[in-house]
């Protein structure tokens, strides 16, 4: 016979997660220029990069080419869209789980992102005790912007969260971008909204359902800001370099010719 305790918790699973409105989140439009696969947001009339966008182009590829010389460009391009479906899928499971909003996915795909979205709920989620927004535009004025998965009270810190689907289970050293990604929102969430985020959330789940965790708090946290930062001066000094090379040549340019 199932006790009270039982009974209560039965009937609170699938039900969403109290929401906060500590924070009044503002919103922003994302343009993506698919032939480059950069990203901006445009925020209060400002274009800004996005946090993506910046470690993509600062990241070192070599890992990519190899990888994609090693199984060929059609096979590494059919394996992304099938994570990045995959992925979306399960992103919005989990959207739906936290805001209380019903959604399914009934193709293959959609069905396989389902018990790993499932899977997140029941172990990542768990600590969870309330949310403050979900798919959450943020951004540092004049810097870049972002979207990030869930900013919610985990384990009693206020915490950034980032929803992962791989293909095979992470170690911590490949994950370095992540870590950047979650620093950056950080950042930008505690300049405009005046918070002390403590902590950043990775939830990784494979579609053999296995999950993994990477936490950082504090001091590691800062550690990160930093590295992001300079990945940041990296991505603005080659827009400059960009910018010089592809700058129109003035009259005064050939005078010395």
């Amino acid at each position: 016979m199932m006790s009270d305790e039982d009974i209560k918790e039965y009937h609170n699973i699938g039900k969403a997660i109290k929401h906060n409105d500590k924070y009044n989140y503002i919103t922003g439009r994302q343009i993506t220029d698919h032939e480059s696969g950069t990203r901006v947001y445009e925020i209060k009339n400002d274009r800004l990069p996005s946090v993506t966008t910046i470690l993509g182009a600062t990241k070192n590829q070599q890992f990519l080419k190899d990888w994609k010389a090693k199984v060929g460009e059609k096979e590494a391009e059919r394996i992304k869209n099938v994570s990045s479906a995959r992925g979306t899928s399960m992103h919005k499971f989990l959207e739906s789980y936290v805001t209380g909003v019903g959604y399914d996915d009934l193709t293959e795909l959609g069905q396989a992102a389902k018990p790993m979205a499932q899977k997140v709920i029941e172990v990542g989620l768990a600590p969870v005790e309330e949310y403050y927004g979900s798919e959450v535009t943020l951004h540092y004025p004049g810097l870049y912007a972002g979207s990030t998965d869930l900013v919610c009270l985990h384990n009693g810190y206020e915490t950034i969260v980032d929803f992962k689907q791989s293909n095979r289970p992470k170690k911590k050293e490949w994950i370095e971008d992540y870590y950047l990604q979650i620093a950056a929102y950080a950042m930008a969430h505690d300049y405009v909204y005046g918070s002390t985020i403590r902590q950043g959330v990775i939830m990784v789940c494979t579609p053999d359902l296995y999950y993994q965790e990477f936490r950082i708090q504090d001091a590691e946290l800062r550690q990160w800001k930093h590295k992001f930062l300079k990945r940041l001066d990296m991505f603005n000094e080659l827009k400059f370099d960009e910018k010089e090379r592809t700058k129109p040549m003035k009259e005064e340019d050939f005078k010395n010719e």
